[in-house]
Parts: C-alpha cells; sequence; structure tokens
C-alpha cells in the first residue's frame, strides 16, 4: 500500500522537475531575443562620437560676408568706449543719404564733416559725439537731425604713468578710466612721491600740449573729483625732493657701513 502511494508522488515529482527545468531553458532565449524587439541602442560601442558645441565660442558673424568678426571689431567695444586718433567712423544722417561716409580720427582728435567741418570728436563716446554734432548740424542746416556714428576701426588705448611709482612703463586699457585706478595699475607711489603733484599731460585741440596738476591727498578726500584719464595721456608722479634725499643719504649711509672702501 505504502509502495502504491510512493510512486504516483514520485512520477508528480518528476514531471515538476521537467517543467521547472523547461521553463528554465526557455528564459535565456526568451533575454536575448528580448532586445532585438526593443528600440536600438542610442550609443553603441564603437559608433562615432557626436561632436558638442564649443563653450564660449564666437557666433557673432559680419552680416555683409558671412565671416567671425574680428576681435577688434564693434562687438568688443564697450558703450563707454571713448574715441582716440586713427578710429574709423561711419557718419550718416537719417533722411540724408549724400551724407553717409567713412571718416577716420586725425592726429588732432578731429574728423571732417560736410557742411560743419572739423570737429573734435577724441575723447567723447560715441552717443557724446552724436549729440554734438546733431547740435552742430541744428544750429544752422537741418532740424531735429538723426545723428549716427558707427566706430568701425579702433586703437588700442594705452597710458604712460611715469616717475615715483612702483612699476612705470606704457599699459593699455579698456574702458572708463580715473587717475586712481590709473595709479592702481602701475602699483602705486613710491614712499618718495609727491602726491600732492601729480602731473597729467595731454593731447590739446591741434598740436597743443594740455597740463593738469591734481593733489591726490584732495581727490581721495572727496574734495576733488577722481579726474578722468583718456587714451595717450601721460601721467607723471613728482619726487620730493626732502624725502628722496633723505632716502638717498640713508641708502649711502647703509652702503658705506657695509662697505666702508666705497667712498
Amino acid at each position: 500500500m505504502n509502495l502504491f502511494l510512493t510512486r504516483p508522488a514520485w512520477g508528480g515529482a518528476l514531471l515538476a522537475l521537467a517543467w521547472c527545468a523547461a521553463s528554465a531553458a526557455a528564459l535565456p532565449a526568451q533575454a536575448q531575443s528580448a532586445p532585438l524587439q526593443g528600440p536600438p541602442l542610442q550609443s553603441p560601442v564603437g559608433s562615432a562620437p557626436v561632436s558638442p558645441k564649443p563653450v564660449g565660442q564666437a557666433t557673432a558673424v559680419d552680416p555683409a560676408t558671412g565671416d567671425p568678426m574680428a576681435l577688434n571689431s564693434l562687438a568688443t567695444v564697450g558703450s563707454d568706449y571713448r574715441m582716440s586718433s586713427n578710429d574709423l567712423l561711419e557718419f550718416d544722417v537719417f533722411g540724408v543719404p549724400d551724407m553717409k561716409r567713412d571718416v577716420r580720427v586725425n592726429a588732432s582728435g578731429l574728423i571732417s564733416l560736410p557742411l560743419i567741418g572739423p570737429v573734435a570728436v577724441a575723447g567723447l563716446t560715441a552717443q557724446d559725439a552724436e549729440k554734438l554734432i546733431a547740435a552742430k548740424y541744428e544750429e544752422k542746416y537741418l532740424q531735429n537731425p538723426q545723428v549716427s556714428l558707427f566706430i568701425k576701426e579702433f586703437t588700442t588705448q594705452r597710458i604712460t604713468i611715469e616717475g615715483a611709482v612702483a612699476k612705470p612703463g606704457i599699459y593699455p586699457v579698456t574702458g572708463q578710466l580715473t587717475l586712481l585706478r590709473a595709479l592702481a595699475l602701475s602699483g602705486g607711489y613710491a614712499p618718495y612721491a609727491n602726491i600732492n603733484q601729480i602731473v597729467v599731460f595731454r593731447n590739446g585741440a591741434g598740436s597743443a600740449r594740455e597740463q593738469f596738476v591734481y593733489d591726490l591727498d584732495k581727490v581721495r578726500s572727496g574734495e576733488v573729483a577722481d579726474p578722468s584719464i583718456q587714451s595717450d595721456d601721460v601721467i607723471v608722479v613728482q619726487r620730493d625732493a626732502s624725502r628722496a634725499a633723505l632716502r638717498d643719504s640713508l641708502f649711502r649711509d647703509i652702503v658705506d657701513t657695509i662697505n666702508p672702501f666705497s667712498r
């Protein structure tokens, strides 16, 4: 009786084992064929990589030629750029096409315009120059003229700092600059500097050479406004005679102490 009951159990166990083995054998085949039914891989091994768009690359182009704009194009000129000698400007008056032309700022800082003649624009922003020119035309020739100046070419602005400063030399500058900022570029003034007599030389109208003297103590205290510095200005920090003499004397004493045969 026990043998009769056990054999069916063995048979059922064998059937169950056979069914499990068949199911296990079917699973790898389904796993291997499943990806074929889904979407293809987006980045298969060995495929050509997609080049990303360079970050920070200039995308501005010249509308006339389609070429990339040069580094010294108007794209790099701020609204506070002050015109100087050799700048090339495109001058235009709205509604008067015959007046459109290119003009270059000469060595004296002037441009020559029809009807009104020479106009001093060096040291002015384009917006300030537009207002000045419009006012001159409105005096005698045009009613409410709409003047535009487009800076086509510009020169690198530079200033010269000389005298009793830490690092004298010629410095390129961009944007608006003041006396305090200019002195900061040179590393500050020397201990023997006369900060009450700082001279700024500037090219004036024609061939005239202008000279301005500033007291740095008054500028720092706010008693006097921090003066603007223009392109091609020469800043000279004078030496204090008494401080320079004391410095030279102390230096001489130190040298003589170290080397008594230096005299």
